[in-house]
């Protein structure tokens, strides 16, 4: 009888719904976002067209699910929200007081807020090979912190310096996604939240200290553009790029790049464990292989919606949806790419090795696509020179 109860006890359990999981303070967390879109709606609904108002809404409506489904971004969004607010809020409208007010000069100006994600991005892969090497979990805390404080500043920098763009002029102002120096600094907080994600879901601090090595070489980029080729100032948007699209296409382009780029270092991490290096420090290799799996299916899914999005705008910006230029031409071959590395592992079944090299070196693909096309060739996409 006992038996039998708890198989009905099984069979009548239902999972609850994510409606059904929220709490109050998952319902004040949405209110807080959709009534601070309402307010920048109000406050600057004439400046914005149909698009730019729906962005708006669908961006409230996408972080308050992110924040339901993963706690840790509902902070890091309130946080950034109001850190950036108190930053705006010293400016009084000049942009001469980045340099004058203290917390502005030394803190949260956008240029300071930036400097302090480099700094604490250095650190924490730092601490997370000391953390491996000393098997601490206290060290290992420590390294995720760094990191998640890193990237809150990260994204302070950019939301200031969104803002600092209209205080030079209001037909200067835009979103600061449009150079080089600013998709650099995305590129380091993508990658860095999608690393996060996964050390959450399968607590894989032991890999931080190898994600950290390609986020850091963004930041040695960062800080050469900006002190040998001073090019991390703000400037006027060249006519192609006045457009909705550059509000998602280069964002979904970037969740790619940086799904690809964390899929190559834990592949990296996969072939010293297969070789008995590190293997008693790293997660086993069916997690590594399925952290590896997880991140390049979800960058091609993104990359493939920024292709179509970025076709679109090609359309609308030079009247045709492919000119087989350069950089399309190699977003074509890095997504043939990894489309092939999906294709042997779900169809073909293949694990390993072979498929641990093949994201690594398409790490050097998908870098040249990002950057090597604007070192070495031209075209229609030169707008980040170096």
């Amino acid at each position: 009888m006992n038996s039998n109860n708890l198989n009905m006890g099984a069979i009548n359990y239902q999972p609850k719904t994510l409606l059904q999981r929220l709490k109050w303070l998952d319902w004040a967390y949405a209110a807080v976002l959709f009534l601070g879109a309402i307010f920048a709606y109000t406050k600057y609904g004439s400046y914005m067209d149909v698009y730019e108002a729906g962005f708006l809404f669908g961006a409230a409506a996408l972080f308050s699910y992110l924040g339901w489904q993963w706690k840790a971004i509902g902070k890091l969004v309130i946080a950034i929200a109001v850190i950036s607010l108190f930053s705006i809020s010293l400016y009084h409208g000049d942009q001469a007081r980045a340099t004058q007010a203290f917390m502005l000069r030394f803190l949260i100006s956008s240029q300071s807020a930036i400097m302090w994600m480099n700094v604490l991005f250095v650190l924490a892969m730092v601490t997370y090979w000391f953390a491996m090497y000393k098997r601490s979990d206290f060290a290992g805390k420590v390294a995720s912190s760094l990191t998640w404080t890193a990237v809150l500043m990260g994204f302070v920098g950019l939301m200031v310096r969104w803002y600092e763009s209209y205080l030079i002029a209001p037909e200067v102002g835009h979103i600061p996604i449009s150079n080089l120096y600013e998709v650099f600094i995305l590129f380091c907080l993508i990658t860095s939240l999608l690393y996060l994600h996964y050390e959450q879901k399968f607590n894989t601090k032991q890999l931080g200290g190898f994600v950290l090595l390609v986020i850091n070489a963004a930041v040695g980029f960062i800080l050469w553009y900006t002190f040998d080729r001073h090019a991390n100032g703000i400037q006027p948007l060249v006519p192609a790029l006045q457009s909705y699209w550059m509000k998602i296409h280069v964002p979904a382009n970037f969740v790619g790049y940086g799904s690809f780029s964390l899929a190559a270092m834990v592949a990296s991490a996969y072939l010293l464990a297969n070789k008995g290096i590190l293997a008693t420090r790293l997660p086993s290799l069916e997690i590594l292989d399925d952290v590896m799996y997880k991140s390049i299916a979800i960058g091609f899914a993104f990359f493939t919606i920024a292709t179509i999005l970025g076709a679109i705008w090609a359309a609308e910006a030079w009247g045709g949806y492919w000119s087989w230029d350069p950089k399309e031409t190699w977003a074509l071959i890095v997504w043939l790419n990894y489309a092939a590395w999906l294709h042997l592992r779900m169809v073909k079944g293949l694990r390993g090795p072979v498929l641990a090299w093949w994201a690594l070196i398409g790490l050097v693909v998908t870098t040249f696509a990002f950057l090597g096309v604007n070192m070495f060739l031209s075209g229609l996409h030169s707008y980040g020179t170096l």
